[in-house]
Formats: C-alpha cells, structure tokens, sequence
C-alpha cells in the first residue's frame, strides 16, 4: 500500500487535487516516506515523481503569490490612508467609539493603516465612515 493513501490525515479531500491542502513540508515528507516505503521490484513510474514535484512547486508558487499580494494590499491601503492626511473623518473605533478629528498622520500596524487625528484619537483606516475636505467646509460656511 502506498504510503501517500496512508498520512492524508492533514489533507481534506476538498477537491479535485486532494494534496492542495498541503504545506510542502508535509507534501514533501510524505513523498520520501512513499519512495523510502516502495516495493523495489515495483517502483514508482517517474512521471509519478514528476507530477509530485510539479505539485510541490505549484504549492511553493501559491504561498509566494499570497505573500506577494498581502504585501500589495497593505501598500495599497497605507498609501491610500495618506491621501487622507489634512482631510476630516469619523467613524467608530475597535472598542465602538464614535471619534472624529482632521487626519494628522498615519501608521502602519498588524492590524492595517492606522489615522492619528487631532483629536487624538486612532482610527482604523476600515472603520472611517465619512471624509470630508475641510476646504468644502469652511466655502460652505461662508455661505450662510
């Protein structure tokens, strides 16, 4: 019996690939557990080798492309919090505080852009409800 129909534990059979799941590590160390386990008078075919590989590398090639567009994202989403900066905003904190306040400054956190307003508080750049250019406001005042 092969050794990769025997330590599947850690991989659903979610779809058409049943490996998919796999970390390479795991995808790896099942392979040399298969090779080291094989019948020497009935060895594995090479293009069963080359298809494990194949599958290695397009695993590898997944967890790039994830690294890569997470790091996108969070770039993405800095650079477009400091187009805020000058601009007034609210909205509600994590706790579920009602804050607002001119954009001071931004920081990067785990947690994504935060905004530093003047009124000192920190408002995550997810949580803003409302932008407002204090520009508009001040024509709208003189207005009335």
């Amino acid at each position: 019996m092969s050794a990769i129909s025997n330590n599947t534990t850690g991989a659903p059979a979610n779809s058409a690939n049943p490996y998919s799941a796999l970390t390479s590590g795991q995808f790896l160390e099942i392979m040399i557990t298969e090779l080291a386990n094989q019948d020497p008078l009935s060895p594995s075919e090479s293009k069963d080798l080359l298809n494990q590989i194949a599958t290695i590398r397009s695993i590898e090639s997944d967890l790039s492309l994830k690294t890569s567009l997470e790091s996108l994202v969070k770039q993405n989403e800095l650079s477009s919090a400091g187009g805020l900066v000058g601009k007034y905003v609210n909205g509600l904190t994590t706790t579920g505080l009602r804050v607002e306040g001119i954009v001071m400054s931004v920081k990067s956190t785990r947690e994504g852009a935060q905004l530093n307003l003047s009124t000192g508080y920190t408002l995550p750049f997810t949580r803003i409800e409302d932008i407002i250019d204090p520009a508009f406001l001040s024509q709208v005042g003189g207005a009335q």
